[in-house]
């Protein structure tokens, strides 16, 4: 099931901003886009189609929140605006996200993992049944779907990451925090304040360092020592147990 998005901006520009983010989920389907708010309340109030709108806030002909609160049909609604003081009254319209102009790549997926998951609720969808799960990265200014299986470590260098896979290499802008916050929910575990390793990949571990499939080697941090010792005895030994 695809869900169905509307954005709603009466700046083209920045429709284009989330029209180029939508395409790299295959999840999403944008079937409208609008940048006269009347004919999108319309548009919206004539149809059950439709998921969740992206709808900027302050527009010259009915605000975000006027379009809102004049819909007939439930729709979950993610504002957009260059104004964070509108924040509070978004939520008060039981608004999912709030996203702030310009708009990252990395914020919107955020943004989209709770849509995801609130399409899945709404739908009763079983989120275990779900496919491999994956991120997204900007390489090059293409963006590419890496498995998570696929990752054996990340490493962090400054303002950039290199996420090693079982066949290539790859360099994105991002934070080492950032990026580790999305993979420590899938069994990957933050070793050293520059390395985040995939503890399924991890062949033995040392005094101070691990052996990672492919032959590399992975220091652990002196800071992470404990608990990182905890958890991947722990996983080495529920392997051996099976």
């Amino acid at each position: 099931m695809k869900i169905k998005c509307v954005v709603i901006d009466d700046e083209p520009l920045a429709i284009n901003v989330l029209e180029d983010y939508i395409v790299n989920f295959s999840q999403l389907e944008l079937v409208g886009k609008f940048t006269n708010s009347i004919e999108a309340l319309a548009y919206l109030n004539a149809t059950i189609a439709v998921d969740v709108v992206f709808v900027d806030i302050k527009m010259s002909m009915m605000t975000g929140f006027e379009l809102v609160n004049s819909l007939k049909n439930k729709v979950t609604v993610v504002f957009t605006t260059a104004y964070r003081e509108y924040a509070v009254d978004s939520y008060e319209l039981d608004a999912l996200d709030y996203l702030v102009k310009p708009i990252s790549f990395e914020r919107f997926k955020k943004s989209i993992d709770k849509i995801e998951s609130e399409f899945q609720k709404n739908n009763n969808i079983d989120i275990e049944s779900k496919s491999n799960p994956y991120i997204l990265v900007k390489v090059d200014k293409k963006i590419i779907k890496v498995d998570l299986e696929d990752i054996l470590f990340v490493e962090g260098m400054r303002e950039y990451v290199k996420i090693v896979t079982l066949d290539k290499i790859l360099i994105t802008y991002r934070t080492l925090t950032s990026i580790s916050e999305d993979l420590t929910k899938y069994n990957f575990l933050r070793v050293h304040k520059s390395f985040t390793v995939s503890i399924n990949k991890i062949i033995s571990i040392e005094t101070n360092r691990l052996k990672i499939k492919n032959d590399y080697i992975i220091p652990i941090g002196r800071n992470f020592i404990k608990e990182a010792k905890a958890k991947i005895l722990n996983n080495l030994e529920m392997i051996n147990s099976h």
